[in-house]
């Protein structure tokens, strides 16, 4: 390690569920930089621990558990990374600083609330800032990403879903739209991406190739949170949904394990795009 790499503090990462977090983890520590992570129990994967100089398992509520954490890290600045089930969001235990968040919440909207969250750590000294810097190989390129590209209906399909996405971005719900023929079959609400595609594949069976899954970026989305991912599981969801197309903007959405994911798409036949 160099001795500038050493003189920088340790970065802090917010752990949520997927591979997103292992990767910045593993992309933080190639530059020589300590990692100190948070991670949500029942979401991180244990073995991020493998991959940071320190990880503290924290309660979904316990922000500040979070702040000791960092403190005791040496982090002024952190990372969120990895996502938290929506359906979790009914079951939070806060301490006194989520205490205090959800006191000043008017909205309970994703980017509202991390935002809010974003705030509060913040002034207790921990900045949150982007993980675009240390993940910009991740950003999916634009055109397809793959041996296929979309046919003239598919494509049809992804620009009715574009549209639907971007509409429900603005009210700050999902980010994911499943369509086929021009008809929207299922949007993303709080049951996750992958449940949106069962829902809109088992909707979608029979009859031509299978529905379009369409993810955009919302409107006005802050970078430093809740991105819009994909990596190999998103193939196998869209394997068992029987879905035949995916569509991700290109520049914002995260490729996790592409070579993997590349090969899986390949694999069952379907067609993947920036846009």
């Amino acid at each position: 390690m160099s001795t500038g790499a050493a003189q920088v503090a340790p970065l802090g990462l917010v752990a949520g569920s997927g591979r997103f977090p292992i990767l910045v983890a593993q992309a933080v520590a190639r530059t020589g930089r300590r990692v100190i992570a948070a991670a949500h129990e029942g979401e991180a994967d244990p073995s991020l621990a493998q991959h940071v100089a320190k990880l503290s398992w924290v309660k979904l509520g316990q922000l500040g558990r979070i702040v000791e954490a960092m403190r005791e890290g040496g982090c002024t600045e952190a990372i969120f990374c990895g996502g938290i089930r929506k359906v979790r969001l009914f079951d939070v235990r806060p301490d006194w600083l989520g205490l205090k968040v959800l006191s000043r919440l008017r909205s309970f909207g994703d980017d509202a609330a991390l935002r809010a969250i974003a705030a509060a750590l913040e002034e207790e000294g921990v900045r949150i800032i982007s993980p675009l810097p240390h993940c910009g190989e991740l950003l999916a390129s634009a055109g397809p990403i793959g041996k296929r590209a979309f046919t003239d209906e598919q494509r049809a399909d992804v620009e009715v879903g574009r549209k639907a996405a971007l509409s429900l971005g603005a009210l700050d719900l999902g980010q994911t739209v499943v369509v086929k023929r021009g008809v929207v079959l299922a949007v993303e609400a709080v049951e996750g991406t992958d449940a949106c595609i069962a829902r809109g594949g088992e909707l979608s069976r029979g009859g031509g190739d299978g529905a379009a899954v369409i993810k955009m970026v919302k409107p006005g989305q802050d970078e430093r949170f809740d991105l819009p991912a994909v990596g190999p599981a998103t193939i196998s969801a869209l394997v068992s949904a029987g879905c035949s197309a995916l569509a991700l903007e290109a520049g914002r959405t995260l490729v996790l394990d592409r070579a993997e994911f590349v090969r899986a798409a390949d694999a069952a036949k379907i067609a993947v795009e920036g846009i």
